[in-house]
């Protein structure tokens, strides 16, 4: 049995594929323009130029998202992208050639030290408390009996030198994990990551090896007291992350 026509030789099953074709193309379309809200436009790596000016594939409209706790909207793609200054210079003239820090790697935000602009507020736990905050902040958190407490011992840096003394645990109240070890270097307090220490128990002693002991001074400090923002986290760890390449030469050498 032939399917109704409907104009001609155009039925139903007709309708049908020309329905789903015209959706696949809009959902492409759709996907494309929705991935460039950030990053884009693209510039040319060694003219600066934009690189994709534009265009239905190459644009998002601006799209608004309400942030809880009343933090307002956030909207995407924003009014421009700030310009950036990397302090670093390239190896050698040509595209693609690799960059070399200025200054302190550690604090460039270039290679493994990079981090993102992330906002400068603290995360909220579903309370709409600060969900990183030092151990005496969160209730019924405690280090349990049968684990080293970290308070207290010695932290050893990458040339197995004494940077400090921990002197406090910042949790994550949410998910009920340690997050940074506060280590009293003598002229700060810096906070570092638990994910790049080890604690070892036995000898009294917190080793992490991403920097030196000397560089631990050096470390960004969260500027308000008992708290810390996504954008202080990314430079927290950018600074110490980087130290797997950037503390010594022999980290930036080849191995073969």
């Amino acid at each position: 049995m032939d399917d109704v026509k409907i104009i001609g030789d155009f039925d139903l099953t007709s309708m049908v594929f020309a329905a789903f074709t015209l959706f696949f193309i809009g959902l492409i379309v759709y996907l494309q323009r929705e991935s460039r809200r950030e990053g884009y436009p693209l510039e040319d790596e060694a003219t600066g130029r934009i690189d994709t000016p534009g265009g239905v594939l190459h644009t998002a409209p601006p799209k608004s998202f309400l942030m809880p706790f009343g933090r307002g909207t956030v909207t995407v793609p924003g009014p421009g992208r700030d310009p950036v200054d990397m302090p670093a210079d390239r190896t050698f003239r040509s595209p693609g050639a690799p960059y070399q820090p200025r200054g302190n790697p550690l604090t460039s935000g270039m290679g493994p030290a990079a981090y993102a602009n992330r906002a400068d507020h603290p995360d909220l736990d579903a309370e709409g408390r600060n969900r990183i905050v030092p151990i005496g902040m969160a209730e019924h958190i405690a280090v349990d009996r049968r684990d080293s407490d970290p308070r207290g011992m010695a932290v050893i840096g990458a040339d197995d030198q004494v940077a400090g003394t921990v002197t406090d645990i910042w949790v994550d109240r949410a998910e009920h994990q340690i997050r940074y070890l506060e280590v009293d270097t003598g002229s700060n307090r810096v906070l570092a990551p638990m994910g790049m220490a080890k604690v070892k128990g036995k000898q009294g002693k917190v080793v992490i090896d991403a920097i030196n002991a000397a560089d631990f001074a050096g470390a960004p400090v969260p500027k308000t007291a008992g708290q810390i923002t996504f954008l202080e986290e990314e430079k927290i760890f950018g600074y110490f992350g980087g130290g797997y390449l950037y503390a010594n030469t022999a980290r930036q050498d080849p191995i073969l």
